[in-house]
């Protein structure tokens, strides 16, 4: 029985940033060597295999990604829409020349109205805008749409725009790839409908965070269990070849109290005595004080452990890509889990082993055929 030899990746450099998602501020950049202020529970077993692995890489954060990562695919983010509906802010390929992998152009929309402006028909700006896409990816490999706030009005001109859009893509021989919210079943009139987006696109990444919010009550980026409803459901509609499910490298936190905000005069007094803040001053002419407010911070994020869970899920259910966002925000262990089937090295056998087989493969197949004539 052929072994397999699995090269784990080493001498990486990058660090776990407790920063939040796309909507959240930064909270600083990766640092080097990198020690957790915690005793981290730790996997067991194998790595996990994948066919593709992929990684989003932040603009002004190239530095982020260590070319030696066992990533398949970058997601370059990001390239968005104008005021006018034309394309800007294209992302510059050079800056991941040392990665050998496929790189991918992210094409972002995050303004509801902005969206509006660019798919409806009557503006006439999509098809000059799928031009300005084509010219943008002409250095990359493919194109992905990151589309996340889109009017419920604009659903069907957001399924004719990557449409369009796909076979641009095809007959310029760019994989074609949209990212998705998590969903858990079927939903009439959906925005995202999975097995449409699934008809047309090469790849479907499934955006499985945000279980919890920076608004919502707190709780987990994304449980296993609640991985585990989405994953079902995308297994029933999205074929095994295109699906990749996105896993979460961030953290959140929410905070008892959120004293930076305008205030009633009562308000402010209120505030003073509840926290005993005596001292005030006329500073040209306007009042002003201290107040020093304790507040209770909670914080859910994810590490090693809690992500391998999440990936050895996805290998049970037999999901064969996953992608991360995003390169930068991780624990910098994760590397030590993940290998591209690509990276698997299976030992060569030596020519003498093979003679060997081929000769007792021979000889048994003699036998049998004179044991079968007598």
């Amino acid at each position: 029985m052929k072994k397999i030899l699995a090269a784990i990746t080493a001498g990486l450099i990058c660090a776990a940033a407790f920063a939040g998602g796309r909507s959240d501020a930064e909270g600083g950049k990766a640092e080097k060597n990198f020690k957790p202020s915690y005793n981290q529970q730790m996997p067991e077993g194998e790595p996990a295999v994948f066919d593709e692995v992929w990684g989003w890489v932040m603009t002004k954060r190239e530095d982020e990604l260590n070319p030696n990562f066992p990533v398949t695919d970058v997601c370059y983010f990001s390239a968005e829409v104008d005021s006018y509906g034309a394309l800007c802010n294209v992302p510059d390929i050079r800056k991941l020349k040392n990665f050998t992998g496929r790189k991918h152009i992210v094409i972002v929309s995050d303004s509801r109205s902005l969206t509006h402006f660019l798919l409806d028909p009557s503006y006439k700006l999509v098809d000059r805008f799928i031009k300005d896409i084509m010219k943008a990816a002409k250095p990359y490999d493919g194109v992905q749409i990151d589309f996340e706030l889109i009017p419920g009005k604009d659903g069907k001109n957001f399924l004719n725009f990557l449409t369009k859009l796909s076979q641009e893509c095809k007959d310029a021989g760019k994989m074609f790839t949209v990212c998705v919210p998590a969903r858990i079943k079927t939903i009439s009139d959906d925005i995202f409908p999975y097995k449409k987006i699934a008809e047309i696109s090469d790849r479907v990444i499934i955006m499985a965070y945000d279980e919890h919010w920076s608004t919502s009550k707190p709780g987990p980026i994304a449980s296993v269990a609640w991985c585990e409803k989405i994953v079902d459901y995308a297994k029933t509609v999205i074929p095994q070849e295109k699906l990749v499910m996105g896993l979460p490298f961030y953290g959140r936190t929410w905070a008892s109290e959120k004293p930076a905000s305008s205030w009633y005069f009562t308000g402010v007094n209120r505030l003073m005595r509840e926290y005993d803040a005596k001292k005030v001053k006329y500073v040209d002419d306007i009042p002003t004080t201290n107040i020093t407010i304790k507040v209770k911070t909670e914080a859910w994020w994810e590490d090693c452990y809690s992500t391998v869970k999440k990936m050895r899920l996805y290998e049970q259910k037999d999901v064969k890509s996953i992608a991360f966002w995003r390169i930068g925000q991780e624990d910098p262990l994760i590397w030590n889990w993940i290998i591209p089937r690509v990276h698997i090295v299976e030992p060569e056998i030596p020519d003498e082993m093979q003679i060997q087989e081929s000769v007792s493969s021979e000889e048994v197949d003699h036998v049998d055929i004179e044991y079968a004539a007598e």
